[in-house]
């Protein structure tokens, strides 16, 4: 009896050590990355934490509307509920660790009538029955896939964070678009007031004969062009607010009147410090920290699957407690150990082990992928700032510049100096190049909140949220 222990024990061991030496075997999910950035830091990497970044635009207006936007977009509600979802499976797998107990009771009366040859007395007869069953996991399958469960779990946390960095980041990147769009407008409504002006005075002037029919189309054609883009920049600007009433819940009367209280000017942060080396930023991205789970998750999966080739032993065992008006009472019982020996199954079980060490080299392939694409949008977010920063002061003085041109050739124009082609030519430079002013700013600061999501939006797994996060069924929050 010894002996035959002896040979089983020597079989479970050298199935555990095979099972383990497979899993060892797949590839580790290591990726290179640079111990520095490659790009200019912004403004010398000065300033504040990520944390409080929001703050630091000095905007209200921008600080509700992402509070909004965390508490009523459908996004996050659908994120906090595969939350759930994960939990429930998680529930679901740890079950399986535990021994399971049903149990039934049954009272029935039964006799016979009709005729005196044939009729027997009624009796009354009651059971109860206890089923037990239990599997000893003598592989580890089922705390493997308990692990995984785990594990997946905490990556739609993960999920759950990088939706609100995501959301946090469209907001503010459309609202920063808004502001530009609106000082656009104004640009527009001005020059459009001055060309009418020149209009009327072009009308009185052709009128009088001072002046030929073709400088007066000239100026209508200017006003009604200046016209039609004041029009489409109009529209553009709905569509703006369309898009942030869509993101904060879609009630769009509440956000009209938050953007109307605002600020007009374009929202900058301040600077941004960067000290920190590509490996320890992207630890705190949450999508990142998602893939870094689903690998792990994967290699728990690869364990169950090889764990399923084993055999597998099970105790189980059951007590019936039943008594009969006519034959008294009884209490039957059974108990025992089973034991489950995959012989012939078509290959299923190796083609699950075949089919998980798969899915983990697909999720090796998405972390390391994902781990590229987040230094790749740091590095670029980077190079953007340090140019549109650069671009700016040039930007400014064309600006400047062309509008004192301006200026010139309309005193000119006015003194009967220049002709009118030449005053739409100058009045067109100035134009552009104060538009361009504007759209250039406005890129800077877009740039700004792209590097804020590249690094991870500052999120922390111990940072006070703003809105709740889903409760665990004991209660207690993430």
């Amino acid at each position: 009896m010894n002996a035959t222990y002896r040979r089983i024990g020597s079989l479970a061991a050298c199935l555990l050590v095979s099972g383990c030496t497979a899993i060892a075997d797949l590839r580790k999910a290591d990726v290179t990355v640079a111990n520095a950035w490659h790009a200019t830091y912004p403004h010398g990497g000065r300033t504040s934490d990520l944390l409080t970044w929001w703050s630091t635009f000095g905007d209200p207006s921008l600080a509700t509307l992402i509070a909004t936007a965390q508490v009523e977009n459908p996004g996050l509600d659908s994120a906090a509920s595969e939350i759930e979802r994960a939990r429930a499976t998680l529930a679901s797998a740890r079950s399986g660790l535990f021994p399971t107990v049903t149990s039934a009771a049954l009272l029935t009366r039964s006799g016979a009538g009709d005729n005196d040859a044939n009729e027997i007395a009624a009796s009354t007869t009651n059971s109860g029955n206890l089923d037990a069953s239990w599997e000893v996991d003598l592989f580890g399958k089922t705390p493997r896939k308990t692990e995984a469960a785990r594990l997946r779990a905490n990556e739609r946390v993960a999920d759950w964070h990088d939706a609100r960095v995501s959301l946090a980041a469209e907001v503010a990147d459309f609202y920063v678009q808004y502001r530009a769009c609106r000082h656009v407008e104004r640009l527009y409504k001005a020059e459009l007031a001055s060309q009418r002006e020149t209009v009327r005075a072009t009308e009185t002037a052709s009128n009088s004969g001072f002046t030929s029919s073709g400088d007066l189309e000239l100026a209508r054609a200017s006003a009604a062009s200046s016209s039609s883009t004041l029009i489409s920049q109009q529209a553009d600007r709905e569509l703006l607010v369309k898009s942030i009433s869509r993101l904060t819940g879609g009630n769009e009367l509440p956000v009209r009147d938050i953007l109307a209280k605002g600020r007009s000017d374009i929202p900058a942060p301040k600077t941004l410090k960067l000290t920190a080396l590509p490996a320890d930023v992207l630890r705190q991205r949450p999508d990142i920290n998602a893939l870094e789970l689903e690998v792990a998750a994967a290699l728990a999966e690869v364990g169950a699957a090889k764990a399923d080739l084993y055999p597998s032993l099970s105790l189980g065992g059951s007590v019936t407690i039943g008594s009969s008006s006519v034959t008294g009472g009884s209490v039957p019982w059974s108990f025992g150990p089973a034991l489950s020996i995959p012989l012939l199954d078509g290959g299923a079980r190796r083609a699950a082990v075949t089919s998980a060490a798969a899915s983990y080299g697909v999720a090796v392939a998405a972390y390391k992928a994902g781990v590229l694409d987040a230094v790749a949008e740091v590095e670029t977010a980077l190079v953007r700032i340090d140019s549109a920063r650069r671009r700016v002061s040039d930007a400014t003085v064309a600006a400047r510049s062309y509008r004192a041109y301006f200026n010139t050739v309309d005193a000119n124009w006015k003194a009967g100096g220049a002709s009118l082609l030449d005053r739409e030519t100058a009045r067109r430079s100035a134009q552009s190049a104060e538009h361009s002013l504007i759209e250039i700013r406005r890129d800077a600061v877009r740039y700004w909140i792209a590097l804020y999501k590249a690094l991870g939006g500052g999120w922390r797994a111990s940072a006070k949220l703003l809105v709740t996060p889903p409760k665990t069924p004991e209660g207690n929050q993430i």
